[in-house]
């Protein structure tokens, strides 16, 4: 729990990797791509304050009380969402996966959530583990790579006949929120299958699934938020947008920030740290001490509020995965996870009102 001027915090990190990097788990003859995959990764650390910096052998693979002290002990998450991407075509054991992740349940379960994949390329094999992973672990969410290799497929979209047997899939073994990878690109995988435009048909045929669009689209903003606003259940995941551009890219965080805000809401808005690319400490007290810049091109979004910011960094998603908040740092008039008709707040002008 943070606690900032007598204010208290609860954080959910929706957003975070347990991974293996290490040389060893290399395959042979596609090195080049396990090294140019965390490589890439090791670029987007470099976007944090120069302290929070790591070597790249550390960053590797960091081990469980790594993980405990950056993100419990130091980084003030009470919960945190594991999210798996495979990534076995250059990773032989993979290179998150749920089983890697759920070795960390035994240690820390009343604070975890493991949140399982699929890949619909892998036909009736991927549905049967699909089903196994959720009989064994009870995800209630999972997360996707539509730009992830799979034999000689470099990608797929979500509005594919197979990947609508995956989503019909979940949404029967009981699975509510679906987490899609809608942003920048990591090398070697393809820009253009990380477009966002897969998710409105997708999220208007399934509602009974929430859509998070991990890393809000970028570079893409302006197509992701004039398609969220008029899907009820698709969601901004803040994960890349608060720890690569806060620091690194203040102006341009703002404007990301106020689009979002304007467009989506703050109801719709999730904090995710995406560790180990970066630490949570600075990134929790940073957006609590946030404040949209004071200048003529930001004068037309809206101002984050406290209550905004507790939305923002763990309430919304814990009502999504019914995680218990305690009472001392409930919202009591908090409308998060609320249905909301498409544009509802920019036609009552509530946006505006949040200022």
């Amino acid at each position: 729990m943070y606690e900032k001027d007598g204010e208290k915090y609860f954080v959910v990190d929706s957003h975070c990797h347990f991974w293996d990097a290490s040389r060893e788990n290399w395959v042979e003859g596609r090195e080049q791509y396990a090294k140019g995959w965390i490589d890439c990764f090791y670029g987007y650390h470099q976007l944090g304050p120069p302290e929070t910096h790591w070597d790249w052998e550390h960053y590797l693979k960091v081990s469980a009380d790594d993980f405990e002290r950056d993100m419990f002990i130091e980084g003030h998450v009470d919960h945190a969402i594991f999210q798996s991407t495979y990534l076995k075509e250059w990773y032989k054991n993979g290179f998150n996966t749920v089983d890697q992740n759920a070795e960390l349940l035994e240690r820390f379960g009343d604070r975890l959530i493991v949140n399982g994949r699929f890949d619909p390329r892998d036909g009736q094999a991927g549905l049967e583990q699909l089903e196994a992973d959720v009989e064994k672990y009870h995800h209630k969410g999972v997360k996707l790579y539509t730009a992830e290799w799979n034999g000689e497929s470099r990608g797929y979209k979500l509005t594919d006949p197979e990947a609508y047997h995956f989503l019909q899939k979940a949404q029967d073994l009981g699975i509510k929120n679906v987490h899609v990878h809608k942003g920048p690109t990591i090398w070697p995988l393809d820009k253009d299958a990380f477009d966002v435009a897969d998710v409105d048909h997708a999220a208007t045929d399934f509602q009974g699934l929430n859509f998070i669009v991990e890393h809000v689209g970028l570079p893409r903003i302006e197509d992701f938020c004039f398609m969220a606003v008029q899907e009820p259940n698709v969601y901004a995941g803040l994960s890349v947008v608060v720890g690569g551009l806060m620091h690194a890219r203040p102006k341009f965080f703002a404007k990301v920030m106020g689009e979002l805000l304007f467009w989506v809401g703050e109801d719709k808005m999730l904090y995710g740290g995406d560790y180990n690319i970066w630490t949570p400490k600075w990134q929790v007290e940073g957006l609590v001490d946030w404040q949209m810049p004071d200048d003529d091109q930001f004068a037309d979004y809206p101002r984050l509020t406290t209550a905004s910011k507790k939305k923002i960094l763990g309430l919304n998603a814990a009502k999504l995965y019914d995680i218990e908040v305690p009472s001392e740092m409930r919202l009591p008039d908090t409308t998060a996870g609320e249905e909301m008709a498409p544009g509802e707040e920019l036609v009552d002008n509530t946006a505006g009102a949040k200022a």
